[in-house]
C-alpha cells in the first residue's frame, strides 16, 4: 500500500485544487488553526486510486470555536471565489474557477434516536474522525504544521490502513446503522466502487439494524439522496450501479426500505450498461438518477414501483414518467418504425425525454444503436428549412406540420442535404401535403 505524508498527499490532489489547498493551509497556519485533508481522498491516496475530491477538517486544539471553518475559509479566499457556509454544521464551501473544496470544522455527533438528523457539537479531531461512517474513511492527514504538532503524517485511530490492505468495510460501532442507516447504501457504493466487501461484524450489525426496522424510520428525502449519489457515482465513472444495487438486495436493504424492492441478477446487465454509457459522457442532458431509477423499477410490479417512488419521496412528473416508462417501453419495443429508416426512427423517439429513451436502450439491446445515434446525432440535427420558411411559401395549418414532420424525415435519410435541394423536394410534394388538409 501507498506510503504517504502531506508532500505525497499534495501531488495527488487535482493539480487545479493543489494551489488553494496550498493556501489554506498556510493561512491556517498563520491563524493558529490546523488544516488536515480526510475520509474518501485519504483513502483513495492510500490506495494509488485518482482523487477526485478534496475534504478538508480544521481545528483549533486551543479550545472550540463554532465557526472555524467560515473564519479560516474567508481568510484564504481569493478574488474571485465564493463561499457557502452551513451553519448547522459548521462546514463551508469554497468553490471558484478551480472547483470546490469543503471545509468542515472538527466536530462530534450524537443521535437522539434512530435514524434521526444527528446533533452536532464542536469536537476534536479523534471525536471528528469516531463519528464517520467505516474505518477506511476515518482517517486523516496534517497538511500543515499547527495540524502535524504531535502527529505522524498518518492518522488513524481506528485501523483504516488495515481494513484498506484486508479490502473490507468495517463500522467503528455495533450501533452505526441504528445511528445512520445511510450508511447501507454508502456501504454498498462504497462496495461497489472498490471491489471490498463488509466485514463479519458490519454485517452483523447490519442484519440486527434491519431486524429493529430502523430503516423505515429513515426519511424519503435521505434516502433518494443517497440514491441519486449512486447514479451520479455512475456517471462519474466511478460506479457500477447493478452492482452496489445487487449489494443492497443480497444484504435486505432494499425489502427494507420498501417491501418487494428488489434487484435481480437480470437487471445486473442494463444497469451496467447504462452506467458506462451515462460514463462516456455523450449523453450529459440526460437526468443520470431519473434514467437509473426508470430502468432498475422497470421489472418490478406497478404496485411495488409506485410505493418505491412514494418511499423516497419522488412526486410530480418525474415519478410519473419514472411509474409510465414500463408502458412506454413496451409501446416503443412494438412500433413498426424500427429499421425502415433514420426518419421514422427520429419521428418515434424525438418526443421522448432521453432519460427514458437511455433505460430503454438498456433493456433492449437492439434499440441501443439507433437510441444513441438519435440521442449523440440525429436529435440536434436541424434540416435545412424550418418552419418560417414553410410558413414564407404559403403552407398554413396542418399541411405546414406534415410538411415539417416529412421534411425532417427525408433530410435524416439523405434525400437532400441544403436548401435547395429541399426546396425542390418540397415543391414535388407540395401538392400531397395540401391536398390532404382540403376536406374530401
Amino acid at each position: 500500500m501507498r506510503r504517504i505524508d502531506a508532500r505525497s498527499a499534495r501531488r495527488a490532489l487535482p493539480e487545479r485544487l493543489a494551489p488553494v489547498v496550498d493556501r489554506i493551509a498556510a493561512t491556517g497556519d498563520r491563524l493558529g488553526i490546523g488544516v488536515l485533508l480526510v475520509g474518501g481522498p485519504v483513502r483513495d491516496l492510500l490506495l494509488g486510486r485518482r482523487v477526485l475530491d478534496v475534504d478538508l477538517v480544521v481545528e483549533a486544539r486551543a479550545g472550540g470555536e463554532a465557526e472555524l471553518a467560515s473564519r479560516l475559509a474567508e481568510a484564504a479566499q481569493a478574488p474571485g471565489e465564493k463561499l457557502l457556509a452551513h451553519a448547522r454544521f459548521g462546514t463551508v464551501t469554497l468553490s471558484g474557477p478551480h472547483g470546490a473544496i469543503d471545509l468542515a470544522r472538527a466536530r462530534a455527533e450524537t443521535y437522539a434516536a434512530s435514524a434521526a438528523l444527528p446533533q452536532v457539537r464542536v469536537g476534536s479531531l479523534e471525536e471528528d474522525l469516531a463519528r464517520r461512517d467505516f474505518s477506511v474513511n476515518a482517517m486523516a492527514i496534517p497538511l500543515n504544521d499547527h495540524a502535524r504538532a504531535g502527529r505522524g503524517a498518518l492518522v488513524d485511530p481506528h485501523a483504516g490502513q488495515r481494513d484498506l490492505a484486508a479490502r473490507r468495510l468495517s463500522v467503528l460501532h455495533p450501533l452505526s446503522f441504528f445511528d445512520d442507516p445511510t450508511r447501507a447504501l454508502r456501504g454498498a457504493r462504497l462496495a461497489a466502487r472498490l471491489g471490498f466487501r463488509l466485514d463479519a461484524a458490519s454485517r452483523r450489525a447490519l442484519c440486527a439494524a434491519i431486524a429493529a426496522r430502523v430503516f423505515r424510520a429513515l426519511s424519503g428525502e435521505r434516502t433518494r439522496a443517497e440514491l441519486e449519489r449512486l447514479f451520479a457515482d455512475a456517471r462519474r465513472g466511478v460506479v457500477d450501479p447493478g452492482r452496489a444495487l445487487a449489494l443492497l438486495d443480497r444484504d435486505g436493504v432494499l425489502a427494507a426500505l420498501s417491501p418487494g424492492l428488489a434487484c435481480t441478477r437480470e437487471l445486473r446487465g442494463p444497469l451496467r450498461w447504462l452506467g458506462a454509457e451515462l460514463a462516456g459522457g455523450e449523453t450529459l442532458a440526460a437526468d443520470p438518477f431519473e434514467a437509473g431509477l426508470s430502468a432498475w423499477l422497470a421489472p418490478v410490479p406497478a404496485r411495488v414501483r409506485r410505493r418505491a417512488l412514494e418511499r423516497f419521496a419522488i412526486r410530480g412528473r418525474p415519478a410519473e414518467r419514472v411509474h409510465g416508462f414500463p408502458r412506454l417501453a413496451r409501446r416503443l419495443e412494438r412500433a413498426p418504425a424500427w429499421a425502415k429508416g433514420r426518419g421514422a426512427e427520429d419521428a418515434l423517439l424525438r418526443g421522448v425525454p432521453p432519460e427514458q429513451l437511455l433505460a430503454f436502450a438498456a433493456h433492449v439491446r437492439a434499440a441501443r444503436a439507433p437510441v444513441l445515434r438519435h440521442l449523440r446525432i440525429d436529435r440536434a440535427r436541424r434540416a435545412p428549412l424550418g418552419g418560417e420558411d414553410l410558413l414564407a411559401l404559403g403552407l398554413r395549418g396542418p399541411a405546414l406540420g406534415r410538411a415539417l414532420a416529412a421534411l425532417r424525415s427525408a433530410f435524416l435519410d439523405g434525400e437532400f442535404d441544403d436548401r435547395e435541394q429541399a426546396q425542390a423536394w418540397l415543391r414535388a410534394r407540395r401538392q400531397r401535403f395540401e391536398g390532404r388538409a382540403r376536406p374530401s
